[in-house]
């Protein structure tokens, strides 16, 4: 059975940090892994995203800030999101690309307070 399990979310305040990790069970094989995150009133966006050979790229809003890593052998991608600003308050989801299929997160909650 095919799951995304997602973790680190939570409340901090603004200049503060977390981060997140997505583990990805039951998929054989798995190309690029990313975050999206969906703000309240807003269309879902990309936030950043990593191939299997180490490769990112990042949302503008975001660069300099986040840092997305995976680790293939266990399926698990992270974001290390730092310098947190209270716009970057949304629900996060993980993205995993398979050979046939793309999985989705259940989502995690993060809020930055002012």
């Amino acid at each position: 059975q095919v799951q995304l399990v997602e973790s680190g979310g939570g409340l901090v305040q603004a200049g503060g940090s977390l981060r997140l990790s997505c583990a990805g069970r039951g998929i054989s094989s798995i190309n690029a892994m990313g975050w999206y995150r969906r703000a309240p009133g807003k269309q879902r966006e990309l936030v950043s995203t990593i191939t299997r050979g180490g490769t990112t790229t990042y949302a503008d809003s975001v660069k300099g800030r986040f840092t997305i890593s995976r680790d293939n052998f266990k399926n698990m991608v992270y974001l290390q999101m730092n310098s947190l600003k209270p716009e970057d308050t949304a629900v996060y989801y993980c993205n995993v690309q398979g050979d046939l299929h793309i999985y989705w997160g259940q989502g995690t909650q993060v809020t930055v307070s002012s």
